[in-house]
């Protein structure tokens, strides 16, 4: 009775393992066969765009008008939530800021 629960477990691995080696082989057969275009996407993800001072500024504009909808919708509780806006505004600044001038 060991010995079939055994064999089956390594029949169930023995498979596993040569689902995964085929699914690894087939993964690395289409990263083959999309090397040529690799060319392609890094010229036109890689041109010049869109400097950090530009974006800077639209991150900048972008927060505020954010965060000035934000403190609307706090109503009343604006004043115990400042420095949680505060806070939330610089960190929304940064990510905006580096995200725009990464993607444009």
């Amino acid at each position: 009775m060991v010995g079939e629960s055994d064999n089956r477990d390594r029949a169930e691995s023995r498979r596993l393992a040569v689902v995964l080696v085929s699914l690894v082989a087939l993964v690395g057969l289409g990263a083959l066969f999309m090397l040529p275009m690799l060319g392609d996407i890094v010229a036109t993800q890689l041109e010049p765009g869109l400097g950090l001072r530009d974006a800077a500024v639209i991150a900048f504009f972008t927060t505020a008008i954010l965060f000035i909808v934000f403190a609307i919708a706090a109503g009343d509780g604006l004043l115990g939530e400042l420095q949680f806006m505060l806070g939330g505004f610089f960190l929304f600044f940064a990510i905006f800021w580096l995200l725009i001038a990464w993607v444009f």
